[in-house]
């Protein structure tokens, strides 16, 4: 191992055994105590190397399960496809949908409740401050690691006349139930910043603070209303946003290029 403070030597070493294939995505590393016993350092020690790599998005730590290593693999979300008029029915929603086209398991941990609206999404919805609305959230995890935490605002009254305002998850995805109960989105907008984790995100995502993540902000509407305000975050290096706009036929031909790079490694 190279010079340097000893927690950054240990570092050094993890991370050339992970590059090397030793340790692969999903696997669990030495907790802190048997990999201070094993480099015959301090525990404080041992934990500062592990750090190291939580910082880099090598690794990241689950409370039951110890600290594992990351996918280096990147997951290509096409944000336009689960708003396309002419979607496949599924009895699946549209992140499940790409996780099972990439090979990887979807999972989540879903939950939904009704509070008062701030000014900032008060004024998004068109209703007063602190009437009450319906926060649906969504951590999504690919093979048991976080990948992205979504919640989702609607006014109280369209989530009870279309029942998202069920304590489960609507398999199909929300957007689906809309317009199957008469409100569908006919117009979207979206922002996307890049910006650093607070320690909340930090925290739900198993990354470290100041972590770059992609803050993905979608206002949907029909043609009377604001129906949702959506806040999507999810780690920078490991997901690639996507617009398709246009035909099928159109789209088609770009994705086959798209293909072509792909198998010539080749990316924009």
């Amino acid at each position: 191992m190279a010079d340097g403070p000893t927690y950054r030597r240990i570092a050094d070493h993890l991370r050339e055994e992970i590059r090397a294939g030793k340790w692969r995505p999903g696997d669990r590393l030495p907790s802190h105590s048997e990999l201070a016993e094993q480099m015959q350092v301090s525990l404080t020690t041992a934990r500062n190397a592990i750090q190291v790599l939580v910082t880099e998005n090598l690794v990241y730590t689950a409370t039951s399960r110890g600290t594992i290593v990351r996918s280096r693999e990147v997951l290509e979300s096409v944000v336009t496809d689960h708003i396309r008029p002419n979607r496949p029915r599924a009895a699946h929603d549209i992140f499940s949908e790409i996780a099972r086209a990439a090979g990887r398991v979807p999972t989540k941990e879903f939950s939904a409740r009704m509070e008062p609206a701030d000014q900032h999404i008060a004024a998004l919805l068109g209703i007063p401050v602190d009437s009450w609305v319906l926060a649906r959230t969504v951590v999504q995890f690919l093979d048991n690691e976080p990948w992205s935490w979504e919640v989702s605002f609607y006014p109280r009254d369209l989530a009870e006349a279309t029942g998202i305002d069920s304590p489960h998850d609507i398999a199909e995805g929300t957007t689906r139930r809309l317009a199957d109960r008469g409100y569908a989105e006919t117009a979207h907008r979206d922002t996307l910043v890049a910006r650093p984790a607070s320690a909340e995100e930090a925290g739900v995502l198993g990354v470290a603070i100041g972590t770059v993540l992609l803050d993905h902000l979608r206002i949907g509407a029909n043609h009377d209303r604001v129906t949702r305000v959506t806040r999507h975050r999810s780690i920078a290096t490991s997901n690639r946003i996507a617009y398709e706009l246009g035909d099928a036929a159109g789209t088609g031909i770009i994705r086959a290029a798209l293909e072509q790079t792909d198998r010539s490694g080749i990316w924009f």
